[in-house]
C-alpha cells in the first residue's frame, strides 16, 4: 500500500504541474461567478436558478471529464517517453501497484476538485435570491419548485394488449391495414391510440387517477400536467376543475374525513403547469385521488398524452439531492479515469486521448445515438444493431444520470438510483448502467496490458 500511495502523491504532483490542468482551473474559477450573476433564464428567480445551475454543473462535468482523460493518459505515456518509468519499476514495486497508484492519484484529484468547485456552485446557488430584486411570489415558487427534491407518483400504462390485437384482427379482415407497414408497426400506432383513449375526458366527464402510500413530507403538493385538445379553441386555452382528496369521496362521493381540494382552473394547450393544492388532503391511509373535469366552455375531448400526467411531492431536500448528484459526476469520473490508463498502456498519448474522447463523447450521448439509428432504412438498421449497437451498449450512459436532469426540474435523485447506476445490470427490472463493474473490467484489462507489454528493449 505504500508503493500505491507513493505513486499516487507523485501523479497528484505531476497533475498540478500541468498546463492543462492550470488552465481548466482559473477558467471554472472565473466563468462560475460570472454565470452566477448574468443566468437570468426566463426572467424570474426560478428560471435564473434552473440556468446557473444547468449551466455550471454542466461546463464543470465536460471540464473535469476532459481534465480526467489528458491527466489518466499523460501521467502513464510522460514517464514511458521520457524514461522516468525505468527508476520506478527498477524498485521494489510491482507493475500493478503503479497501475492502481496512478489511478488513486487520479481519483484524488478528481475528489478535490469536484469538492471545491461543487462548493462553489452550490455556495452561490444557495445565496443568489438574497442578491436579486425577488418579489415574494418568485421566492415562494423559488422553494417550492427549486429549493426541493420532488418525487413524482406516475400513471402506469394501462394494457391494452387484447383491445390492441382485435381491433387489428378486424382491420386485417376488412382488409384495411396500411400496405407499407409491418405489423410491428401497426401495432404499436393502435397501442398509442387506445392509450390516448383511455386518457381522454369528453365535455362534462372526468378522468380519476388512483395513488396508494401517498406520504407526503411539505405542506403542499402539485399536479404536473400537460394537455391537448382537438379542435384548438381559438384562445388555446383549457378549463377544467380539478379535484384532489380521499378516492372514497372522489369516486363514490362518500363524506370525507379529511378536507377536499378542488379548484377550477384555465392554461394554455400543449404546455406544461403545475397546479398546487395542500398535502393535508391526503387521508391517514395514503390513497389519495385525482379528478380532472372537461368542463364548459370546453367544446371538444382533453387528451393527456402518455408523459402529461404525474403528482409531485417533497421527498429530500435540495443540498442532499446536490450532493448525489455530484456523486453522479464523480461516477463518470472514476469511469473515464480507468478507461484512460487502459487506453495508455498500449497507446501513445495523442492516440489514446482522441480514442478515450470519442468514448466518452459517445456515452455522453448514447440515448440520442440509440435512437437516431432507429429511423435508418431496415437494412442498415439490421446491420447497425449487430455491430455499433453492441458497442454503445457497453458503455455507461452518461445522459441517463445527467445532475442537471434531477436538479433542475427539482426531480429526487436517490442513494438507490445511484446504486443502480454503479453496480446494477439494465435488465432484470433494474434501470442500472454498471459503471463502476465496467470501470473495474477496464482496469483489469489496462493491467493485464501493461503486465506483459515490453517497457524497454536490451540492444547489444
Amino acid at each position: 500500500m505504500h508503493s500505491i500511495w507513493a505513486v499516487a502523491t507523485n501523479t497528484i504532483k505531476q497533475a498540478l504541474r500541468m498546463k492543462v490542468a492550470l488552465v481548466s482551473l482559473l477558467l471554472l474559477i472565473v466563468i462560475l461567478p460570472v454565470l452566477g450573476f448574468s443566468a437570468t433564464g426566463d426572467e424570474t428567480l426560478k428560471g435564473r436558478l434552473q440556468t446557473f445551475v444547468s449551466y455550471s454543473l454542466s461546463l464543470m462535468s465536460l471540464l473535469l471529464c476532459v481534465l480526467t482523460i489528458i491527466i489518466s493518459v499523460y501521467t502513464v505515456t510522460s514517464d514511458i517517453e521520457q524514461r522516468q518509468i525505468y527508476t520506478v519499476i527498477t524498485k521494489p514495486i510491482r507493475r500493478y501497484q503503479f497501475v492502481l497508484g496512478k489511478l488513486l492519484g487520479v481519483i484524488i484529484l478528481d475528489v478535490m476538485l469536484l469538492a471545491l468547485f461543487s462548493a462553489v456552485i452550490y455556495t452561490i446557488t444557495i445565496y443568489t435570491p438574497s442578491f436579486t430584486n425577488a418579489s415574494e411570489a418568485e421566492l415562494i415558487q423559488a422553494e417550492n419548485e427549486f429549493f426541493t427534491a420532488r418525487a413524482a407518483l406516475n400513471v402506469p400504462e394501462e394494457d391494452v394488449t387484447e383491445e390492441v390485437l382485435a381491433r387489428y384482427e378486424e382491420l386485417e379482415r376488412r382488409n384495411e391495414l396500411p400496405p407499407d407497414e409491418t405489423r410491428e408497426d401497426i401495432i404499436a400506432e393502435l397501442t398509442k391510440r387506445k392509450q390516448l383513449a383511455k386518457r381522454a375526458a369528453e365535455v362534462g366527464r372526468a378522468l380519476i387517477w388512483e395513488f396508494d402510500n401517498v406520504k407526503p413530507l411539505a405542506e403542499t403538493m402539485f399536479i404536473r400536467f400537460k394537455y391537448d385538445i382537438f379542435p384548438n379553441p381559438p384562445d388555446s386555452q383549457v378549463y377544467s376543475l380539478w379535484l384532489a382528496g380521499d378516492d372514497q369521496y372522489i369516486k363514490y362521493g362518500e363524506q370525507p374525513d379529511t378536507p377536499v381540494y378542488e379548484q377550477s382552473h384555465k392554461h394554455a394547450a400543449r404546455t406544461f403547469h403545475e397546479v398546487e393544492f395542500p398535502s393535508d388532503v391526503v387521508p391517514e391511509d395514503g390513497k389519495l385521488a385525482i379528478a380532472f373535469v372537461n368542463i364548459p366552455p370546453n367544446e371538444a375531448p382533453v387528451i393527456f398524452p402518455l408523459d402529461g400526467f404525474e403528482v409531485l411531492y417533497k421527498a429530500d431536500s435540495f443540498g442532499a439531492n446536490f450532493v448525489r448528484s455530484v456523486f453522479s459526476i464523480l461516477l463518470r469520473l472514476i469511469f473515464l479515469a480507468c478507461l484512460g490508463l487502459m487506453a495508455s498502456t498500449f497507446l501513445s498519448f495523442p492516440v489514446a486521448v482522441l480514442f478515450c474522447l470519442v468514448f466518452f463523447f459517445t456515452a455522453t450521448f448514447s440515448g440520442f445515438v440509440t435512437e437516431s439509428f432507429g429511423y435508418l432504412s431496415e437494412n442498415v438498421g439490421a446491420v447497425y444493431s449487430y455491430t455499433l449497437e453492441r458497442v454503445i451498449q457497453l458503455l455507461p450512459q452518461f445522459d441517463k444520470f445527467n445532475p442537471g436532469k434531477f436538479l433542475v426540474p427539482a426531480r429526487l435523485l436517490s442513494w438507490s438510483e445511484l446504486a443502480k447506476a454503479a453496480v446494477l445490470p439494465p435488465w432484470w427490472g433494474f434501470d442500472g448502467d454498471m459503471v463502476f463493474v465496467k470501470a473495474g473490467l477496464l482496469l483489469l484489462l489496462g493491467l493485464l496490458i501493461f503486465r506483459f507489454r515490453e517497457i524497454a528493449r536490451i540492444t547489444a
